[in-house]
């Protein structure tokens, strides 16, 4: 069975307690795939210097957030880990191991796309001071997974600039938009070249994403194979809260 890789945006904390069409779109996920014998979670909230994986076989639930409802920090996500993955993510791509539990970028989508808690999982950390093209080749070295029953599912923000989404205005939603857009056209195209140097080559870079480490994740995905295929695309505030499939979906 060969599974796709995907790129979800886990949005705030609050997804998980406050109505909206991200929301919606993470409850469905699951339900319309496959079931994986195990998921791999790639996140943008554990960032290392070289790659490591999670061999904790009873991830802890870690909320890694502070000021939000009581409610949020009493959700646990209580999933068996997934040694004999992160042994094999090891054997692929030379990570490091450490035993650590699931931050909220995977634990979020997790949470609502398999409530269940019942499919193994792991997890794998970016490199922010690395570039997208390491990432790239990390998936590309992944890929793999994807005829092993493995779902490969990143967690990241199509845009993330919270000082602009607490600013709040038109003009920064509309800067959020044209850099969506431009990804959508660049995935759906598959310019793996204009991805990757998306900086310097998408409109209103800079400003939807300050820092790359919540885009990185997506270039994982986008190394596993195929072109971008949209599976939702909203906005929370200037945050875009877009989707994409590599791979069959």
């Amino acid at each position: 069975m060969s599974l796709p890789a995907l790129y979800v945006s886990h949005g705030s904390p609050m997804i998980m307690i406050e109505p909206s069409p991200a929301r919606d779109f993470l409850v469905g996920l699951g339900p319309s795939l496959p079931r994986p014998s195990a998921i791999l979670m790639v996140s943008a909230h554990w960032t290392t210097t070289a790659p490591v994986v999670s061999t904790a076989t009873q991830p802890e639930t870690i909320h890694d957030f502070g000021g939000f409802p009581p409610a949020l920090y009493q959700l646990q996500y209580p999933a068996p880990g997934a040694p004999a993955l992160a042994e094999r993510v090891t054997a692929l791509i030379g990570a490091a191991t450490e035993r650590r539990g699931l931050d909220h970028g995977a634990w979020v989508p997790l949470l609502l796309g398999w409530p269940d808690a019942d499919i193994p999982v792991t997890q794998l950390s970016v490199q922010p001071r690395l570039d997208p093209a390491h990432h790239y080749r990390l998936g590309q070295a992944l890929a793999p997974l994807r005829d092993e029953g493995v779902l490969i599912l990143a967690s990241g923000a199509l845009t993330h600039n919270l000082r602009a989404y607490f600013r709040g205005g038109e003009d920064e939603t509309a800067r959020s938009i044209v850099f969506a857009d431009w990804m959508a056209a660049a995935l759906e195209q598959g310019r793996v070249d204009d991805l990757l140097n998306y900086r310097t080559r998408a409109p209103a870079a800079e400003q939807a994403h300050p820092t790359d480490e919540h885009l990185l994740p997506l270039f994982v995905a986008l190394g596993t194979g195929g072109h971008g295929k949209v599976l939702h695309r909203s906005l929370d505030g200037s945050l875009a809260m877009d989707a994409y499939a590599f791979g069959s979906a």
